[in-house]
């Protein structure tokens, strides 16, 4: 449930924007400004109790398809919908299998213009946009034609173990941080797909997800072993653009073996 505090934010936006529906829309002027919540309620498909309970903060928690219509009618902006949604602590339904095989032009740029291996995961953690650093160091997987999916690639991959030194703690490492990011699309259709395929094809990976590790996705120093240029060593830091935060870039700089 949500807080007080957060309920009367809640209310307060609602009813804020609620008020100034009717001047966006171009309609004539009227006593009442914006639409009237029975207006709204309708347009939304709710209740006009719970219209009004929404905005004066009452306890009540309307459903992610609820709080969609709701962000239709009162037609918000984009932005204006991810505060919405924020505010409700739900998940918003339009972002769920949003996928159109493309990586955001601002993280595309950013991996074409860096001179060391980066590339960009989406939220399943397919590799959407990478460099030539980055193809070349990632022997089967981003300099391969099949699947660029990251967690396919560590568990599944006759590549990742000779890849990888220390390759099991690596990819449970992995798999714990790919919870973090779990715990926003559990209700991802495609995201729980994944996790079943994997589990089905991995013992490891079934035994991972099991023990419901959690871990944060932490930068730091990465070993390869690569199989033309030997042991290497990195420093990995990972971002996420503020304006696609589902997605990820991420960014290896090489460290000498002394480092």
């Amino acid at each position: 449930m949500l807080d007080d505090h957060q309920r009367r934010l809640l209310g307060e936006f609602v009813r804020a924007h609620r008020e100034r529906v009717r001047g966006r829309a171009g309609a004539g002027r009227r006593r009442t400004p914006g639409l009237r919540r029975e207006e709204l309620a309708e347009a939304a498909g709710i209740s006009t109790t719970w219209c009004a309970w929404i905005e004066q903060g009452r306890p009540v928690q309307p459903s992610p398809e609820a709080l969609a219509r709701l962000a239709g009618a009162l037609q918000l902006s984009a932005a204006e919908r991810a505060y919405l949604f924020k505010l409700s602590g739900r998940i918003d339904p339009s972002a769920l299998n949003a996928d159109d095989g493309a990586a955001p032009e601002a993280l595309r740029v950013l991996v074409d213009a860096l001179p060391t291996p980066a590339y960009g995961l989406d939220r399943l953690w397919n590799a959407r946009c990478w460099n030539a650093p980055a193809a070349h160091l990632f022997r089967g997987w981003l300099d391969d034609a099949g699947d660029r999916n990251l967690l396919r690639f560590t568990f599944l991959s006759e590549d990742a173990p000779r890849l990888i030194p220390d390759w099991r703690a690596r990819a449970l490492r992995l798999l714990a941080e790919f919870r973090t990011d779990y715990g926003g699309h559990f209700r991802d259709a495609a995201v729980r797909a994944l996790v079943a395929s994997l589990s089905e094809a991995s013992p490891l990976f079934a035994s991972g997800w099991n023990e419901q590790d959690v871990l944060p996705r932490a930068g730091g120093l990465r070993s390869i072993h690569h199989p033309t240029d030997g042991a290497l060593c990195f420093r990995q830091f990972t971002y996420a653009p503020l304006e696609h935060p589902d997605f990820k870039l991420v960014v290896l700089t090489p460290v000498s073996a002394a480092a």
